[in-house]
């Protein structure tokens, strides 16, 4: 082994403190980008999977009902490589033990044979029977929720009839990846399911027999998706046809793709912050050490070694710092990566496997990044020692010029010990090293903030949504479109205090070249329970005759402001096509929606008072007695309590966000560490001598400390303000990058996030006195009375 290469060892071993405290930071950073990136590719890899081995369609398209011949016409058109058709409908369901009201989507599967779309994947048990009559197969999130099993039974009332159905498979579909109910925000496995029945048994129920509502379709390779869903719409038309629609707009894959995109934010965002502070950190700290050990570059330089040995030298030190803490993070990072790719196939996506993968490319970037700024701050430290000759290098740097400060030019020092103005003469003719100092405690207070910061906005995006904006008790949907009547029926239903009906309608909105299926709210102009919120989160009475937009959907997907006139094409009914101006804009994090006064939906649909549903004021402790009294009516498909949507909620993106939250906090608190501990070392080391001569002249090793770390102290104080700053910054930008379709994140900071840097910076600097304190007492004074100066 060469001199230098044992040299270099020996320097690992004599540093070790610094050395864990340096790959901690790369670990941080390197961690969260191999668990962001990771899981992301996991996911997207286990989707695409996924979906091409289970058929998922190209095209859906629902109707009222079709004979099986038209089937024949549809596959006949150009462009439709395999086509099928099927019956479904809406169903509420009974389960023994639970008393809250349960609804659920119920689909037909081929008497003869497999589907040949949307195929399922059975976890346990069998499929249908053929020709089967009280058969079903269990989605199995609602399985597992209830704890249902192959051969367990369960009520359904099909068509107004109530059916004992035998439970004979458990399965995942391609189609209900992101399971969630019609008019939901997110997923509730407990109150909503999904059931499979044999085609002949439910064609009956719902009077399909030799009939379909709805038709799934693949497309030629060659094949225009809005040609094909054109020439769908143009067939269906007569038979009450709602708009056929792409796999991009399908329910399931549409939540599935805005959670995707959000996640692909998160993993190229939270990494480039963390390993951007830890990359700059890392160049700070390794600059400063490396220049501690011009002496020693001096020496070799003295002894004949080139440039580009000394160099060589250091660089391979850093690199092997580098490559520890990258080894570490790839480590943390994958195991992080698992444990948050199965949170979300356990809470939000149910795919029947998980293909978790790290691609080499992730590794090798954390690894070049890390790697560049390692060398490049030593470089630039070790360059700039080796341009001084021998004989000056060895020596120690020249005492910076003592002058009076700020403080004893005012007078203030009479007030001050020797210790005090000592700190502050350091601080003051050494502003860019205290400088940098204060940015780097700063970053790492501001990582802390970025970490803990997504809780906080949770909290505010549920206040804001169920609390302000949703504040019925229960939200109710009808089968049908229904007369305004059946809002006095439910207001005189006991526990009912207040009844809000709306109308809405499936619609696509346009302006220009930009589109979108939304559905069309209706509701009540100065509304109690549902209203729309204005950016200040006050109440904003929908106009007569116009439109008005949720800030996502008008800015960033429609493109519009108000006074623009926006084509609105309903997709019920005859289908009318009218242009609707836009007359306000609503600020909503979660969700996008478009708002119109109740009576002018119904106009747009030239119709009488009709209404699609209705929102509940319930009087507390009455919920159970409305439950059963509203499951028996027929008119009623399903029902959403506010109070469990919230729970659902927490108990799936609420979950993910805060698994995410406790790592990104934990790796953010390594990085905080290791910056304050290597810049407590650092100043040890840098004024070492001069603290040992201090003891020398009878000062005490109490005294001393105070020297040294009431200028740490003194740094991290003036650092978390600075932090403060820093982590308002980080966090704005993360806010502008979480805007998506499914939910937006506000710019809002509590006293915890506040609370959390502080804190964090200040125990990592009560920890990195107390190792300090004890290195003290290890001070070399002999070495420093031979000292020739």
């Amino acid at each position: 082994m060469k001199a230098l290469d044992r040299k270099l060892f020996r320097d690992l071993w004599h540093m070790r403190g610094q050395v864990l405290a340096i790959a901690a930071v790369i670990m941080g950073g390197v961690a969260t980008m191999v668990m962001s990136l990771s899981t992301y590719d996991s996911l997207v890899t286990t989707r695409d999977r996924f979906y091409s081995e289970y058929r998922l369609a190209d095209v859906f398209a629902s109707l009222k009902r079709a004979p099986e011949p038209v089937a024949e016409r549809l596959a006949a058109l150009p462009g439709v490589e395999r086509l099928e058709t099927r019956v479904r409908a809406g169903v509420k369901l009974e389960v023994a033990g639970f008393s809250d009201p349960i609804t659920g989507q119920i689909l037909s599967l081929p008497d003869v044979g497999e589907a040949q779309l949307n195929r399922l994947y059975f976890k346990r048990g069998r499929t249908v029977r053929p020709w089967s009559t009280d058969e079903v197969v269990l989605s199995d999130t609602f399985a597992d929720a209830h704890h249902l099993q192959p051969g367990d039974t369960l009520a359904a009332i099909i068509h107004g009839k109530r059916k004992t159905l035998t439970v004979v498979g458990v399965a995942v579909s391609p189609e209900y990846v992101y399971q969630i109910a019609p008019g939901s925000m997110f997923p509730d496995f407990k109150r909503y399911g999904v059931l499979w029945m044999a085609r002949n048994a439910l064609g009956i129920a719902y009077d399909m027999k030799g009939a379909f509502n709805q038709v799934s379709l693949t497309l030629a390779r060659d094949a225009n998706e809005q040609d094909v869903i054109d020439r769908v719409d143009a067939i269906l038309a007569d038979y009450g046809g709602t708009g056929a629609y792409g796999r991009k707009d399908q329910f399931s894959n549409r939540f599935l793709s805005e959670e995707l995109k959000q996640l692909r934010t998160m993993a190229t965002i939270f990494p480039a912050i963390f390993l951007g502070v830890a990359a700059f950190l890392l160049n700070v700290v390794l600059s400063r050490l490396i220049a501690l050990q011009r002496e020693q570059i001096a020496i070799l330089k003295a002894f004949g070694y080139s440039y580009a040995a000394i160099g060589m030298h250091y660089v391979k030190m850093v690199l092997l710092m580098a490559l520890l803490g990258v080894a570490a993070g790839v480590a943390l990072g994958t195991w992080f990566g698992q444990g948050l790719s199965h949170v979300y196939s356990e809470t939000t996506f149910r795919f029947p496997y998980l293909d978790y993968r790290l691609q080499p490319g992730t590794v090798l970037i954390a690894l070049a990044v890390s790697a560049l700024a390692a060398v490049s701050g030593t470089l630039v430290s070790v360059m700039r020692a080796v341009r001084l000759p021998p004989a000056e290098g060895m020596r120690p740097e020249m005492p910076a010029r003592y002058r009076a400060n700020v403080i004893e030019r005012i007078g203030l020092q009479r007030w001050l010990a020797s210790p005090s103005r000592m700190i502050l003469r350091h601080i003051g003719r050494r502003p860019l090293k205290s400088l940098l100092t204060v940015l780097g405690i700063a970053c790492a207070c501001g990582l802390m903030m970025v970490g803990n910061y997504q809780k906080g906005a949770i909290d505010f995006m549920v206040d804001v949504q169920f609390r302000q904006a949703s504040r019925e008790d229960l939200a109710l949907a009808f089968i049908d479109p229904t007369s305004g009547h059946a809002l006095h029926e439910l207001a005189a239903l006991p526990g009912v205090e207040y009844v809000e009906g709306y109308r809405d309608v499936p619609a696509i909105l346009r302006f220009g070249q930009y589109r979108h299926r939304a559905a069309l709210f209706g509701i009540q102009p100065e509304g109690q329970l549902h209203r729309s919120l204005d950016s200040r989160l006050k109440p904003v009475a929908v106009p007569p005759g116009g439109v008005v937009l949720t800030d996502y959907l008008a800015n960033d997907i429609l493109h519009v402001k108000p006074g623009d006139m926006l084509t609105v094409e309903v997709l019920e009914g005859s289908r009318p096509v009218r242009q609707v101006p836009v007359l306000g804009i609503t600020q909503q994090y979660l969700g996008v929606s478009a708002y119109m006064q109740k009576d002018s939906v119904n106009a747009l649909m030239r119709e009488g008072n009709t209404v699609t549903g209705a929102y509940l004021a319930v009087e507390p402790g009455s919920e159970a007695e409305l439950y059963a009294r509203l499951h028996d009516r027929p008119r009623v498909l399903g029902m959403v309590a506010n109070k469990t949507a919230v729970q659902s909620f927490y108990a799936t993106i609420g979950e993910f966000i805060l698994f995410y939250n406790l790592v990104a906090t934990v790796l953010a608190g390594a990085i905080g560490f290791g910056v304050v501990y290597n810049s407590a070392r650092i100043a040890l080391s840098e004024r070492g001598r001069e603290l040992a001569s201090l003891r020398v002249l009878g000062f005490t090793r109490g005294e001393i400390a105070y020297i040294l770390l009431g200028e740490l102290a003194l740094l991290t104080l003036a650092a978390i303000p600075v932090g403060f700053l820093v982590g308002i910054g980080l966090v704005s930008i993360l806010v502008v990058a979480f805007q998506s379709e499914l939910y937006r994140l506000p710019l809002i900071l509590t006293p915890e996030n506040y609370a959390m840097g502080a804190s964090v910076v200040i125990v990592s600097a009560l920890l990195s006195g107390l190792l300090l304190w004890r290195r003290l007492g290890r001070l070399d004074l002999v070495a420093v009375l031979k000292t020739r100066e």
